[in-house]
């Protein structure tokens, strides 16, 4: 991987963590060093284990792949990308996104709220 792309991987990571601290999580890059620590490329979303990918033209099944296979016991992996002048998506297998969902409370529409 050449340097470019290494440094808009790095600006990537910092942006997500940033996005994620603007909805209050407290969110970091987690591989300082190239991966050593074995920790998500972003970090802060308890049992979520985060690729980032800043790039005009992903992969999905390799860095879905990429993102289940580094993921430690107990984390769902996902996917966070994002292309120029596009908002960032989160992508996971849909297995995990269904446990996921399953723990979800949807709020009581108004109409129902007496």
């Amino acid at each position: 991987m050449g340097k470019f792309s290494r440094e808009k991987g790095k600006r990537g990571e910092r942006e997500l963590a940033a996005k994620l601290r603007e909805h209050g999580y407290d969110a970091s890059r987690g591989q300082q060093f190239c991966g050593i620590n074995g920790n998500a490329d972003v970090i802060g979303l308890d049992g979520i284990h985060i690729e980032c990918k800043r790039v005009e033209k992903l992969n999905l099944e390799d860095s879905v792949a990429q993102a289940v296979r580094d993921a430690r016991e107990g984390e769902l992996p996902c996917v966070m990308h994002r292309k120029n002048n596009h908002d960032w998506l989160v992508i996971m297998p849909f297995d995990d996104w269904i446990k996921m969902y399953g723990d979800y409370e949807p709020p009581v529409p108004f109409a129902e709220v007496e």
